[in-house]
């Protein structure tokens, strides 16, 4: 059962951090390698149905390997969770007293005294002995846990729906301005996609975008570079 707020109309954000990383990481992802890709393609040859069949490819591949990455990456995580959980859980039926002191010690160096810090652990440890150990020793809470599905499923369509930006971009210019067309609107996303996952998150907006921008912008420009060495400059 989920606890009041006391402040409904200010709510926390930290519930959101799973997906929300999970999905910024796979919009900009997804902005900045096939922008990427399709300018450097595009400053290699001027044939838009090369271009075209690049952008689709990367959208394809980039989805999958970025599903398929998170999922793994956050499955490590959760099972390294649980493998601490099965610890502490076989540590409390072996050697009780000496995880009821590491608990009240944790109070204690959070500031309550030896005496408070004991009655704390004490009925802490009398109502849940395991949820007081998983939170307050190794840090893990239902907020935070690890969620290899919900991560990849994030990832994984943030990626495809912001990857199709750039391709239906270069999609609809005229063959000669690829570069200049998928140049700005992938800048003009990343900045919003700077925005929203800011505001999603309570962080102060303008630093956040500017961070997406200037690094998305340095990919583009990097691989664009490249692909005008092996080509030619439209």
């Amino acid at each position: 059962m989920t606890s009041p707020s006391a402040h409904p109309d200010d709510p926390h954000y930290v519930h959101r951090t799973g997906w929300l990383r999970a999905s910024v990481l796979g919009a900009n992802d997804g902005i900045v390698s096939v922008s990427s890709l399709i300018l450097g393609v595009a400053a290699a040859t001027p044939e838009p149905d090369a271009v075209l069949v690049a952008g689709v490819a990367g959208l394809v591949a980039g989805a999958m390997s970025m599903a398929a990455g998170e999922f793994i990456s956050v499955s490590s995580q959760a099972d390294s969770e649980r493998a601490d959980i099965r610890r502490e859980k076989k540590a409390l039926v072996d050697t009780p007293e000496q995880e009821l002191a590491e608990l009240a010690a944790i109070y204690r160096d959070r500031g309550l005294s030896h005496e408070t810090a004991l009655i704390v652990a004490r009925e802490l440890s009398a109502k849940d002995a395991l949820g007081a150990h998983v939170r307050d020793e190794l840090g893990l809470t239902e907020e935070l846990a690890a969620r290899p599905l919900q991560a990849a499923l994030a990832s994984g369509v943030t990626f495809s729906a912001a990857a199709a930006i750039p391709l239906v971009a270069a999609w609809l210019a005229p063959a000669d301005a690829i570069i200049a067309v998928v140049l700005t609107v992938s800048v003009v996303t990343l900045a919003i996609l700077g925005a929203m996952g800011a505001r999603a998150g309570g962080a102060p907006i303008v630093p956040a975008t500017l961070r997406v921008l200037g690094w998305g912008i340095f990919a583009m420009a990097v691989t664009a570079a490249i692909g005008s060495l092996f080509g030619i400059s439209v």
